[in-house]
């Protein structure tokens, strides 16, 4: 009888210890994790603007124009579309931005993108709806130093306002948020 306890003993802590390690191992981790960027005057005064992002990677790829096409409306990362928040009125293109969250979409071009700050907000990928736009910005491709391997989003700080930096592999542009006095 001694054999037989033993074995069913053995078998007993083998089963509940796998199961014990099952519960204890991750999900699948997302291939393209999400980052922020903060738009501050300087590290002690509140933020004015925030955008949270998926960041893809290149991974060998050819980015602009074949990842992501021309002249098709883009979500800005990966995942969730790009969201915007701000903190206080800002001006981009001559319009109001008012304290509130939105999306921004883009449509890259080789030469230049258009930027869409949309009202639509908690989507995946491109659920677009055009009617939701806020404003549309045209701004230039730039050559970037050095290649990106992850799509990337800074804040830069200005005078009166920041500039959003998005770059990805070769290329990046800017978009000029303006503080209202």
């Amino acid at each position: 009888m001694k054999p037989i306890f033993t074995a069913f003993a053995f078998l007993a802590f083998t089963f509940f210890t796998a199961q014990n390690v099952q519960s204890q191992t991750f999900p699948k981790m997302d291939a393209s994790p999400m980052d922020l960027a903060m738009a501050r005057s300087d590290r002690n005064t509140p933020p004015i603007a925030r955008v949270i992002y998926s960041r893809p990677q290149k991974k060998g790829r050819e980015i602009f124009g074949e990842l992501v096409p021309y002249g098709k409306v883009w979500r800005t990362g990966a995942n969730e579309a790009t969201e915007l928040t701000v903190y206080e009125t800002l001006q981009l293109n001559g319009t109001l931005l008012e304290p509130g969250t939105y999306t921004i979409y883009t449509i890259p071009e080789e030469d230049n993108w258009t930027v869409i700050i949309n009202k639509n907000t908690n989507v995946w990928g491109t659920m677009y709806n055009k009617e939701n736009d806020v404003v549309r910005l045209e701004t230039p491709t730039r050559n970037a130093a050095a290649p990106a391997e992850s799509l990337s989003m800074v804040f830069r700080p200005e005078t009166n306002g920041s500039t959003l930096m998005i770059g990805w592999d070769k290329t990046y542009v800017e978009i000029p948020f303006k503080k209202v006095n």
